[in-house]
């Protein structure tokens, strides 16, 4: 055991994780999570008006429970072992700051406004003003899209920022600045006064912000304005300079020291989003396409600056300079829903189910608890011991994934899953395994869009819980790409990501690819493609793409 050790702190969509890592081989000493408390409860979303809102003070209990764990398990002495907290977060999850860079739900008279938080990156409340920025980018003379694969996303920070100022003039009128989770984070942590000082992050800049380096800040502020005139209260462009992760924000604040329990000798990393962190976690390398599955996948790559001089991908969610792995261009791609799908259908067969069990009157209430959570429990098991069974045709039925619109190729949140195929012997684990099939249909869709302009893959890294949890989604996807899918051996690959760029920051490792030299986890297995069902399988792809397009136009029409 070496004593340098860093702090890898990932914000997830409902908690936050911390790893304590020994610098010199990536050992885990310690690792904690906290759950967002209001976030558990539900408070301040609208799922129906895709309206999902975090509260600031979510994260920052969260945080002080995290460290204040990592300091205890340190001890006086050992905690000076600790040379840099690095932080990541989703993304894009923007809010609203003062004149200080305080988030506007930590006053009093914004606590309990949805529109005066962070903005989740699944919130899609911004649709319309997503679509203005598309519209008004397709009739300018400078493309500002062109970098992030030709169209704006409701999810990202320009089209949330103006939804914000149309919603809400009291948050308009105190707002001095719109800053991304991953941003705010670090300023914190060094105990900014200022919003001017924030440091961006080239990762959440350059990915939903548009920045580059051929885009003038001024102007690109100004082309926002056409769309709102109410963002003219900005006079200044918003940010001037992005830094990449390996860049150190400050040192930790005294006040934040104290109340974690640790020291001000310890370098604060610029933040990065979380599905980056995860693709250096899960060691990343040039031709291999990193998916991270959870809720919905994040797909990356990194290139070379000189593979992509001037050529801009077409059909993803961007390409940046010093992203992911800084010098390299990073690329993000993904689904919009994955586990969710799946998820999706466990609930919708087991409701009646459940629904009957608690309004069973010979049931006691302890026995109606325990059959529930064993149902929530064993349905995936269920669900996989009977789609193992079934031989798949050509006429087996069929689904399209887009059950929260599609991200990549082209995104469009506009379209809507369907089934086909459907009679009157379907039963339930056929449907289950055209659900499957779809969402790694749809992965195929993502592979070709990279291949098909110039970047090549080699070989897949499987991230997240399902690339764990179900062998048989994980055979099918190698199967339906014809691509080997390496399974990372952490299922902390974010949390282990940020702590390689930690390790970075303290000048530990060189660089990011030294930290993954020395700190990463290895793979546990690898599924490669099986050839006795490739030609049925391109049967069925070519199907779902033809029902793709139809189902597209139906709903242009």
């Amino acid at each position: 055991m070496s004593n340098n050790w860093v702090i890898g702190v990932d914000f997830g969509t409902a908690a936050v994780r911390g790893l304590l890592i020994d610098t010199s081989d990536g050992k885990e000493l310690y690792s904690t999570e906290a759950s967002y408390s209001r976030w558990e409860k539900g408070l301040y979303c609208d799922p129906i008006n895709n309206s999902y809102r975090q509260h600031p003070r979510d994260y920052i209990e969260a945080l002080i429970l995290i460290l204040s764990e990592i300091s205890k398990y340190c001890g006086k002495e050992m905690i000076y072992n600790i040379k840099a907290i690095s932080v990541d977060t989703t993304g894009s999850t923007p809010g609203p700051v003062d004149e200080s860079g305080l988030p506007l739900a930590l006053r009093d008279e914004f606590a309990n406004n949805p529109n005066a938080m962070f903005y989740l990156w699944k919130d899609h409340s911004s649709k319309k003003e997503s679509d203005e920025i598309n519209i008004l980018n397709a009739k300018n003379s400078h493309d500002y899209l062109k970098y992030s694969g030709g169209s704006y996303s409701s999810e990202w920070f320009w089209a949330k920022l103006i939804h914000a100022f149309r919603s809400d003039e009291k948050v308009r009128m105190a707002t001095a600045n719109w800053v991304e989770h991953c941003d705010w984070i670090p300023f914190l942590l060094t105990g900014g006064i200022n919003h001017k000082e924030i440091k961006r992050g080239s990762c959440a800049a350059g990915h939903k912000g548009l920045w580059s380096e051929d885009v003038n800040p001024k102007k690109l502020l100004e082309f926002m304005q056409q769309i709102e005139p109410k963002l003219k209260k900005f006079q200044d462009p918003l940010y001037t300079q992005v830094y990449p992760a390996t860049y150190a924000a400050g040192k930790l604040n005294i006040e934040w020291a104290n109340k974690f329990g640790l020291h001000t000798d310890i370098l604060v990393g610029i933040g990065s989003l979380d599905a980056h962190a995860g693709a250096i976690g899960g060691e990343i390398s040039k031709n291999k396409l990193i998916k991270v599955m959870g809720t919905s996948t994040c797909d990356m790559m990194v290139a070379v600056n000189e593979e992509l001089s001037k050529i801009f991908i077409k059909g993803i969610s961007g390409q940046a300079n010093d992203s992911i792995i800084p010098g390299m261009i990073g690329l993000e791609a993904g689904q919009s829903a994955f586990g969710d799908a799946f998820d999706w259908f466990a609930k919708i067969i087991t409701k009646p189910t459940k629904d009957i069990i608690r309004n069973c009157d010979f049931i006691n209430s302890d026995k109606k608890t325990k059959l529930i959570k064993t149902i929530e429990n064993e349905i995936f098991k269920e669900l996989e011991k009977g789609v193992a069974k079934i031989k798949l045709e050509t006429s087996s039925p069929q689904a399209l994934d887009w059950l929260n619109g599609r991200r990549t190729p082209d995104n469009n949140p506009d379209v809507m899953a369907s089934f086909f195929n459907l009679q009157l012997s379907t039963d339930v684990f056929q449907l289950y395994l055209a659900l499957i099939e779809s969402t790694c249909f749809g992965a195929r869709r993502i592979v070709e869009t990279f291949n098909n302009q110039g970047l090549k893959i080699d070989g897949v890294i499987g991230l997240g819980g399902i690339s764990h949890k179900s062998s048989f989604i994980m055979q099918f996807m190698a199967d339906s790409l014809g691509i080997p899918i390496k399974i990372h051996a952490s299922l902390n690959t974010c949390a282990l990501g940020a702590a390689m760029y930690g390790a970075v920051v303290a000048g530990i490792h060189s660089t990011v690819v030294d930290s993954q030299l020395a700190m990463g986890s290895g793979f546990i297995h690898t599924y490669y493609p099986q050839d006795t069902r490739a030609a049925l399988l391109e049967k069925r792809y070519q199907k779902y793409l033809i029902r793709g397009s139809f189902e597209e136009q139906a709903n242009l029409s």
